[in-house]
């Protein structure tokens, strides 16, 4: 069976992904960032984490060659931060997503989007080729996370909520 990547795009959408931003600082200092969906742990000891971006964009080049980078984990209530930081590189390459959105700087001079379930600092370590993407591995020297939230999830090419438990 030939696999076709209509058929490939479907059925990796069956399979429900947290939502996050990854964010760094461009080589003219300049914030960067974009909308993820391909996030995962690597590794406890050491704490290593990856996403992988598409090697048609510019923000392949921005974090390649950064040396550290942050990743935000989204709440559910963030869905319009999801929207900016993937419009800004799929429909409007010139939009800034960074205009008009309060963000703060850490102590390593990282954006830092305030408000997320989750945040990661990471030092980058190394990109490893992945087909059409390129897979970025970072080791994590910082965390902070939200006791209490819900998810943003990516379920079949919407973005979606995890639903509230109901007593049985």
């Amino acid at each position: 069976m030939h696999v076709t990547t209509t058929d490939f795009r479907a059925a990796l959408g069956a399979f429900a992904t947290g939502v996050c931003v990854a964010a760094t600082r461009d080589a003219g200092g300049a914030p960067a960032g974009v909308t993820v969906n391909s996030f995962a742990s690597v590794s406890l000891e050491p704490p290593l984490v990856l996403f992988c971006l598409g090697r048609g964009g510019t923000a392949l080049a921005r974090f390649s060659a950064a040396p550290s980078w942050a990743i935000h984990v989204l709440a559910d209530n963030q869905r319009d931060l999801a929207r900016r930081f993937a419009l800004s590189r799929r429909h409007a390459p010139g939009v800034d997503p960074w205009d008009g959105l309060a963000w703060e700087e850490d102590e390593t001079r990282l954006p830092v989007i305030p408000g997320c379930l989750a945040r990661l600092t990471c030092l980058a370590d190394r990109v490893v080729e992945g087909g059409d993407h390129a897979i970025l591995l970072g080791r994590v020297e910082r965390l902070s996370w939200e006791k209490a939230g819900r998810p943003l999830l990516y379920f079949r090419g919407r973005y979606e909520a995890v639903a509230e438990a109901h007593p049985a």
